[in-house]
């Protein structure tokens, strides 16, 4: 089956924007999966010379799942297609446990002295956020029942949406801050096709999407679901938009060590840096992705992500 594949591959010089040597790498990490889907459809290094700053930056975060419960996976081959088609980390960790101060940390510098899951109302923060340093900043937060929903809410969970926990933004919060909609419609997608998504945007997937109340097979249907749009979009094909999917937190048992895959233009497929990178390297990459110059907290010190992935 594999020699198979090989050939097959070798007929043809690009599939929708994959080269040859990404198809080549993802039969290589997919092994027995040999699913139609598993193949990741991306335009990664497919563009030269990038820019100074960029007018978008995307995060999609996964939750609770260790390198190991993804990279090598069965039940993510699309994940495992991407990082092959795209740009891997190997050695990016998380910054504690449990979640929300992982999503506090990376959006403004420091846990700000959390260490539990609780909602805005016990912890109302005043620091100066990524949201508020972008100019202009959006949440897409899957099944969210109204913009800026500050309890949880069915598979909504509060603790996965940082934006809602800085009040020095809460007004901006409840226009920018909206349910992301589905793959046919709504807020998210609307944004994408008319090209009008802010310069920085987080994504939340739900809790059974997210992987993790749900499956990691559910959560890699999620991303093919929605990443082929991403890099489908006119923001992505001008070359000016990144996309940096990653988990909140590893498993107690096994590490913090968590998959992130970075998704451009100008990440040549089959990206590999073992640099230790973390939450903060995430929060400085992105500054200076969109300009900014002024680094928050622990994003000060930490090692940018840029070069690794040719960024």
């Amino acid at each position: 089956m594999r020699l198979k594949l090989r050939s097959q591959v070798r007929s043809i010089a690009v599939v929708r924007g994959v080269t040859v040597a990404a198809l080549l790498a993802t039969v290589a990490i997919a092994g027995t999966h040999s699913q139609a889907g598993a193949v990741a459809t991306t335009d990664c290094g497919t563009k030269t010379g990038p820019p100074a700053t960029y007018a978008h930056v995307l995060w999609i975060w996964m939750e609770n799942h260790s390198y190991s419960d993804i990279i090598g996976s069965p039940n993510a081959p699309y994940m495992n297609s991407l990082a092959q088609a795209c740009g891997l980390a190997t050695n990016y960790s998380a910054i504690t446990h449990p979640s929300l101060p992982n999503y506090i940390a990376a959006t403004s510098g420091s846990t700000q002295k959390i260490h539990n899951d609780n909602d805005p109302a016990s912890h109302p923060l005043s620091a100066v956020s990524l949201f508020e340093q972008a100019g202009s900043a959006g949440s897409y937060e899957e099944s969210m029942p109204s913009n800026c929903y500050l309890t949880d809410s069915g598979d909504y969970a509060v603790r996965h949406n940082p934006e809602a926990y800085y009040t020095r933004i809460r007004t901006a919060c409840g226009i920018d801050n909206v349910p992301m909609g589905t793959t046919s419609s709504g807020a998210f997608l609307d944004a994408l096709n008319a090209g009008t998504l802010p310069k920085f945007s987080f994504v939340t997937p739900n809790l059974q999407n997210d992987m993790h109340n749900g499956t990691v097979a559910m959560g890699d249907a999620w991303l093919q679901s929605w990443v082929p749009k991403i890099t489908a979009s006119s923001s992505y094909q001008a070359g000016n938009t990144v996309l940096v999917i990653t988990f909140d937190e590893g498993r107690r048992n096994i590490g913090q060590i968590v998959a992130t895959i970075v998704v451009s233009p100008y990440t040549p497929p089959g990206t590999r840096s073992a640099t230790a990178f973390n939450h903060y390297s995430l929060l400085r990459t992105t500054e200076e992705l969109l300009g900014i110059t002024t680094y928050l907290g622990n994003a000060a010190t930490a090692t940018s992500m840029r070069s690794a992935f040719g960024l």
